[in-house]
Protein backbone atom coordinates (compact mmCIF):
# COMPACT_ATOMS: atom_id res chain seq x y z
CA UNK A 1 0.00 0.00 0.00
CA UNK A 2 0.84 3.61 -0.67
CA UNK A 3 1.40 5.63 2.43
CA UNK A 4 2.38 9.24 0.78
CA UNK A 5 1.67 9.94 -3.03
CA UNK A 6 2.37 13.66 -4.21
CA UNK A 7 1.29 13.87 -7.59
CA UNK A 8 2.95 17.29 -9.01
CA UNK A 9 3.54 19.24 -6.08
CA UNK A 10 4.77 22.76 -7.16
CA UNK A 11 4.87 25.79 -4.42
CA UNK A 12 5.22 29.51 -5.20
CA UNK A 13 5.82 32.05 -2.85
CA UNK A 14 4.68 35.28 -4.93
CA UNK A 15 6.96 35.18 -7.99
CA UNK A 16 9.32 32.34 -6.46
CA UNK A 17 8.95 28.46 -7.52
CA UNK A 18 10.07 26.68 -3.94
CA UNK A 19 9.23 23.57 -5.22
CA UNK A 20 8.78 22.11 -9.21
CA UNK A 21 6.66 19.60 -10.14
CA UNK A 22 7.49 16.78 -7.03
CA UNK A 23 6.30 13.69 -8.05
CA UNK A 24 7.18 10.48 -5.56
CA UNK A 25 5.25 7.60 -4.16
CA UNK A 26 6.07 6.26 -0.35
CA UNK A 27 5.29 2.59 0.46
CA UNK A 28 3.79 1.47 3.24
CA UNK A 29 6.69 0.94 5.84
CA UNK A 30 9.26 2.68 3.83
CA UNK A 31 12.07 5.41 5.20
CA UNK A 32 12.54 8.02 3.01
CA UNK A 33 15.27 10.75 3.40
CA UNK A 34 15.04 14.53 1.87
CA UNK A 35 18.29 15.42 1.62
CA UNK A 36 19.61 18.31 -0.50
CA UNK A 37 21.73 21.72 -0.12
CA UNK A 38 20.25 24.52 2.23
CA UNK A 39 17.25 26.24 -0.07
CA UNK A 40 16.89 23.67 -2.29
CA UNK A 41 13.29 23.02 -1.07
CA UNK A 42 13.34 19.97 1.52
CA UNK A 43 12.02 21.50 4.35
CA UNK A 44 8.96 23.17 2.45
CA UNK A 45 8.62 20.33 1.20
CA UNK A 46 8.03 18.30 4.18
CA UNK A 47 5.66 21.54 5.52
CA UNK A 48 3.12 21.13 2.35
CA UNK A 49 2.68 17.26 3.20
CA UNK A 50 1.96 18.47 6.69
CA UNK A 51 -0.43 20.80 5.82
CA UNK A 52 1.45 23.53 7.81
CA UNK A 53 1.71 25.49 3.65
CA UNK A 54 -0.82 24.68 1.13
CA UNK A 55 0.37 23.66 -1.95
CA UNK A 56 0.11 25.80 -5.34
CA UNK A 57 -0.68 23.18 -7.82
CA UNK A 58 -0.48 19.39 -7.21
CA UNK A 59 -2.28 16.41 -5.04
CA UNK A 60 -1.40 14.59 -1.70
CA UNK A 61 -2.64 11.25 -0.49
CA UNK A 62 -1.73 10.22 2.82
CA UNK A 63 -2.77 6.07 2.94
CA UNK A 64 -4.72 7.09 -0.42
CA UNK A 65 -6.80 9.74 1.21
CA UNK A 66 -6.96 12.52 -0.84
CA UNK A 67 -5.34 15.28 2.16
CA UNK A 68 -4.59 18.47 -0.33
CA UNK A 69 -6.95 20.83 1.62
CA UNK A 70 -7.05 18.83 4.66
CA UNK A 71 -6.03 20.27 7.65
CA UNK A 72 -2.85 19.34 9.66
CA UNK A 73 -4.42 17.90 12.56
CA UNK A 74 -6.83 15.66 10.29
CA UNK A 75 -4.05 14.39 8.04
CA UNK A 76 -3.24 11.12 10.31
CA UNK A 77 0.61 12.52 10.76
CA UNK A 78 2.81 13.49 13.75
CA UNK A 79 6.28 16.05 13.60
CA UNK A 80 9.38 15.77 15.16
CA UNK A 81 10.41 19.26 14.73
CA UNK A 82 14.25 20.21 15.01
CA UNK A 83 13.69 22.91 17.93
CA UNK A 84 11.77 19.75 19.82
CA UNK A 85 8.77 22.29 20.74
CA UNK A 86 8.20 21.07 24.29
CA UNK A 87 5.71 23.10 26.83
CA UNK A 88 8.34 23.71 29.39
CA UNK A 89 5.51 23.92 32.13
CA UNK A 90 4.41 20.24 31.56
CA UNK A 91 6.54 17.44 32.47
CA UNK A 92 7.38 14.79 30.21
CA UNK A 93 4.56 12.72 30.50
CA UNK A 94 2.48 15.93 30.15
CA UNK A 95 4.21 16.71 27.19
CA UNK A 96 3.34 13.25 25.40
CA UNK A 97 -0.22 13.19 26.72
CA UNK A 98 -1.13 16.38 25.88
CA UNK A 99 -2.63 16.13 21.96
CA UNK A 100 -4.05 12.62 23.00
CA UNK A 101 -5.96 14.54 25.63
CA UNK A 102 -6.66 17.52 22.99
CA UNK A 103 -8.34 14.48 20.50
CA UNK A 104 -10.37 13.23 23.62
CA UNK A 105 -8.69 9.58 24.21
CA UNK A 106 -9.41 8.05 27.13
CA UNK A 107 -7.00 8.15 30.32
CA UNK A 108 -6.67 4.24 30.13
CA UNK A 109 -5.55 4.52 26.51
CA UNK A 110 -3.74 7.66 26.80
CA UNK A 111 -1.32 5.75 30.09
CA UNK A 112 -0.88 3.03 27.93
CA UNK A 113 0.20 4.81 24.84
CA UNK A 114 2.84 6.85 27.26
CA UNK A 115 4.47 3.89 29.04
CA UNK A 116 5.17 1.82 25.54
CA UNK A 117 6.58 4.84 24.47
CA UNK A 118 8.88 5.66 27.43
CA UNK A 119 9.98 2.21 27.84
CA UNK A 120 10.79 2.27 23.85
CA UNK A 121 13.06 5.83 24.07
CA UNK A 122 14.32 4.83 27.76
CA UNK A 123 12.45 7.39 29.34
CA UNK A 124 10.27 5.70 31.85
CA UNK A 125 12.73 7.35 34.39
CA UNK A 126 11.98 10.69 33.28
CA UNK A 127 8.12 10.87 33.22
CA UNK A 128 7.68 13.31 35.99
CA UNK A 129 10.90 16.01 34.52
CA UNK A 130 10.40 19.14 32.33
CA UNK A 131 12.31 20.19 30.26
CA UNK A 132 14.42 22.11 31.90
CA UNK A 133 15.87 19.39 33.44
CA UNK A 134 16.67 17.42 30.57
CA UNK A 135 19.60 17.11 28.20
CA UNK A 136 19.27 17.74 24.73
CA UNK A 137 19.34 14.04 23.65
CA UNK A 138 16.61 13.44 26.39
CA UNK A 139 13.97 16.43 25.10
CA UNK A 140 14.73 14.95 21.35
CA UNK A 141 13.37 11.61 22.80
CA UNK A 142 10.48 13.37 24.36
CA UNK A 143 9.13 15.17 20.99
CA UNK A 144 9.52 11.77 19.64
CA UNK A 145 7.71 9.92 22.21
CA UNK A 146 4.97 12.56 22.07
CA UNK A 147 4.84 11.62 18.15
CA UNK A 148 4.43 7.78 18.85
CA UNK A 149 1.80 8.07 21.00
CA UNK A 150 0.00 9.65 18.20
CA UNK A 151 0.18 6.31 16.41
CA UNK A 152 0.17 8.33 13.14
CA UNK A 153 0.20 6.57 9.56
CA UNK A 154 3.28 9.43 8.76
CA UNK A 155 6.18 10.05 10.74
CA UNK A 156 7.88 13.51 9.86
CA UNK A 157 11.04 14.78 10.82
CA UNK A 158 12.10 18.16 10.67
CA UNK A 159 16.27 18.02 11.06
CA UNK A 160 15.71 16.66 14.30
CA UNK A 161 19.17 16.23 15.25
CA UNK A 162 20.91 19.41 14.27
CA UNK A 163 20.67 20.83 17.91
CA UNK A 164 22.77 17.90 18.67
CA UNK A 165 26.43 17.51 19.48
CA UNK A 166 28.02 14.86 17.19
CA UNK A 167 27.96 12.07 20.02
CA UNK A 168 24.45 12.21 20.66
CA UNK A 169 23.75 12.93 16.98
CA UNK A 170 24.93 8.79 16.75
CA UNK A 171 23.35 7.66 19.17
CA UNK A 172 19.61 9.13 18.81
CA UNK A 173 20.13 8.29 14.99
CA UNK A 174 20.49 4.40 15.79
CA UNK A 175 17.39 5.07 18.18
CA UNK A 176 15.33 6.65 15.86
CA UNK A 177 16.41 3.54 13.04
CA UNK A 178 15.69 1.05 16.16
CA UNK A 179 12.05 2.84 16.60
CA UNK A 180 11.77 2.34 12.69
CA UNK A 181 12.29 -1.33 12.60
CA UNK A 182 10.03 -1.97 15.72
CA UNK A 183 7.48 0.11 14.49
CA UNK A 184 7.37 -0.68 11.28
CA UNK A 185 6.06 2.98 10.51
CA UNK A 186 6.55 4.86 7.27
CA UNK A 187 8.51 8.00 7.93
CA UNK A 188 9.54 11.25 5.74
CA UNK A 189 12.81 12.68 7.50
CA UNK A 190 14.80 15.91 6.14
CA UNK A 191 18.64 16.51 6.54
CA UNK A 192 20.82 18.74 4.87
CA UNK A 193 23.49 15.83 6.62
CA UNK A 194 24.24 13.30 4.29
CA UNK A 195 25.67 10.91 6.66
CA UNK A 196 22.54 10.88 8.68
CA UNK A 197 20.79 10.31 4.83
CA UNK A 198 22.99 7.47 3.93
CA UNK A 199 22.80 5.27 7.26
CA UNK A 200 18.89 5.75 8.13
CA UNK A 201 16.96 5.98 4.24
CA UNK A 202 15.62 3.01 2.92
CA UNK A 203 15.49 5.60 -0.25
CA UNK A 204 16.74 9.11 -0.48
CA UNK A 205 15.13 11.73 -2.52
CA UNK A 206 17.91 14.22 -3.26
CA UNK A 207 16.56 17.52 -4.14
CA UNK A 208 18.02 20.80 -5.88
CA UNK A 209 16.53 24.12 -6.98
CA UNK A 210 13.24 22.70 -6.09
CA UNK A 211 13.54 19.82 -8.33
CA UNK A 212 14.04 16.15 -7.45
CA UNK A 213 17.71 14.91 -8.71
CA UNK A 214 17.25 11.06 -8.45
CA UNK A 215 15.48 9.03 -6.02
CA UNK A 216 17.04 5.85 -4.93
CA UNK A 217 18.63 3.26 -2.19
CA UNK A 218 21.84 4.89 -0.33
CA UNK A 219 24.14 2.53 -2.68
CA UNK A 220 22.11 2.96 -5.83
CA UNK A 221 23.03 6.80 -5.56
CA UNK A 222 26.51 6.17 -4.31
CA UNK A 223 27.38 3.64 -6.92
CA UNK A 224 25.45 5.06 -9.81
CA UNK A 225 24.42 8.53 -9.61
CA UNK A 226 22.18 9.92 -12.58
CA UNK A 227 24.54 13.54 -12.46
CA UNK A 228 27.47 15.22 -10.87
CA UNK A 229 25.65 16.78 -8.36
CA UNK A 230 24.43 13.58 -6.65
CA UNK A 231 27.47 12.28 -7.19
CA UNK A 232 29.54 15.33 -5.79
CA UNK A 233 26.95 15.19 -3.11
CA UNK A 234 26.71 11.46 -1.28
CA UNK A 235 30.02 10.60 0.09
CA UNK A 236 32.58 12.10 2.53
CA UNK A 237 35.31 12.91 1.38
CA UNK A 238 33.22 14.07 -1.59
CA UNK A 239 34.28 12.94 -5.15
CA UNK A 240 37.02 14.19 -7.04
CA UNK A 241 36.38 15.82 -10.35
CA UNK A 242 39.36 16.71 -13.03
CA UNK A 243 39.03 17.49 -16.60
CA UNK A 244 38.23 14.31 -18.54
CA UNK A 245 40.80 15.67 -21.59
CA UNK A 246 44.03 15.22 -19.82
CA UNK A 247 43.31 12.04 -18.69
CA UNK A 248 42.71 10.48 -21.83
CA UNK A 249 39.09 10.30 -20.65
CA UNK A 250 35.51 10.88 -22.16
CA UNK A 251 33.22 13.79 -21.62
CA UNK A 252 34.23 17.01 -20.22
CA UNK A 253 34.08 16.01 -16.13
CA UNK A 254 36.01 12.74 -14.63
CA UNK A 255 34.37 12.16 -10.88
CA UNK A 256 36.60 9.51 -9.06
CA UNK A 257 35.83 8.63 -5.53
CA UNK A 258 38.59 9.56 -2.55
CA UNK A 259 38.80 5.44 -1.81
CA UNK A 260 39.58 4.43 -5.36
CA UNK A 261 42.73 6.44 -5.81
CA UNK A 262 45.99 4.42 -5.39
CA UNK A 263 49.30 5.51 -4.60
CA UNK A 264 51.56 4.73 -7.86
CA UNK A 265 54.94 6.03 -8.86
CA UNK A 266 53.70 5.53 -12.27
CA UNK A 267 50.09 6.85 -12.10
CA UNK A 268 48.25 8.72 -14.45
CA UNK A 269 47.83 11.52 -11.65
CA UNK A 270 51.14 13.52 -10.24
CA UNK A 271 51.36 15.93 -7.82
CA UNK A 272 52.35 16.95 -4.24
CA UNK A 273 50.85 16.11 -1.18
CA UNK A 274 49.83 19.55 0.29
CA UNK A 275 47.62 18.38 3.61
CA UNK A 276 47.51 15.23 5.79
CA UNK A 277 45.01 13.89 7.80
CA UNK A 278 45.54 11.10 9.76
CA UNK A 279 42.35 9.79 11.67
CA UNK A 280 43.76 6.75 13.06
CA UNK A 281 42.07 3.83 10.71
CA UNK A 282 42.19 6.51 7.80
CA UNK A 283 44.76 8.47 6.35
CA UNK A 284 43.27 11.73 3.99
CA UNK A 285 45.59 13.32 1.78
CA UNK A 286 44.92 16.41 0.01
CA UNK A 287 46.73 16.59 -3.14
CA UNK A 288 47.95 19.41 -5.62
CA UNK A 289 47.88 18.09 -8.86
CA UNK A 290 50.45 19.07 -12.12
CA UNK A 291 47.08 20.20 -14.00
CA UNK A 292 46.13 23.24 -11.17
CA UNK A 293 43.77 20.81 -9.53
CA UNK A 294 43.38 19.44 -5.66
CA UNK A 295 41.95 16.35 -5.36
CA UNK A 296 41.45 13.70 -1.79
CA UNK A 297 42.86 10.49 -1.20
CA UNK A 298 41.66 8.04 1.39
CA UNK A 299 43.50 5.68 2.58
CA UNK A 300 42.66 2.84 4.64
CA UNK A 301 44.96 2.37 7.41
CA UNK A 302 48.11 4.58 9.01
CA UNK A 303 50.46 5.85 6.32
CA UNK A 304 53.29 8.32 6.52
CA UNK A 305 52.89 10.52 3.71
CA UNK A 306 54.15 14.23 4.14
CA UNK A 307 54.11 17.72 2.99
CA UNK A 308 55.63 18.51 0.13
CA UNK A 309 56.19 15.01 -1.15
CA UNK A 310 55.89 13.98 -4.61
CA UNK A 311 52.90 11.55 -5.01
CA UNK A 312 51.75 9.48 -8.13
CA UNK A 313 48.10 8.17 -8.43
CA UNK A 314 46.19 5.94 -10.19
CA UNK A 315 42.49 4.51 -10.62
CA UNK A 316 40.59 1.67 -12.75
CA UNK A 317 38.71 3.09 -15.03
CA UNK A 318 35.37 0.80 -14.00
CA UNK A 319 35.72 3.32 -10.69
CA UNK A 320 35.49 6.60 -12.69
CA UNK A 321 32.86 8.56 -13.57
CA UNK A 322 32.42 9.88 -16.93
CA UNK A 323 29.91 13.58 -16.97
CA UNK A 324 29.27 15.85 -20.23
CA UNK A 325 29.45 19.61 -20.15
CA UNK A 326 26.22 20.09 -18.59
CA UNK A 327 27.16 17.64 -15.91
CA UNK A 328 25.09 15.02 -16.98
CA UNK A 329 26.17 11.11 -16.11
CA UNK A 330 27.56 9.85 -19.25
CA UNK A 331 26.98 5.80 -19.06
CA UNK A 332 28.63 3.06 -20.94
Amino acid sequence: MTALSLENITKSFGPVRVLKDINLDVTEGEFIVFVGPSGCGKSTLLRVIAGLEDATTGTIRIGGRDVTTTPPAKRGIAMVFQSYALYPHLDVQGNMALGLRQAGEAKPVIAERIEMAAKMLSLEDYLKRRPAELSGGQRQRVAIGRAIVRKPELFLFDEPLSNLDAALRMATRVEIARLHRELGASMVYVTHDQTEAMTLADRIVVLRDGRIEQVGTPMELYNDPDNQFVAGFLGAPSMNFLPAGPLGARGATLGIRPEHLRVAPDGALKGDVSHVERLGGDTNLLVATETGDTITVRLFGQHEHRVGQAIGLDYADAHAFAFDAEGRRLRD
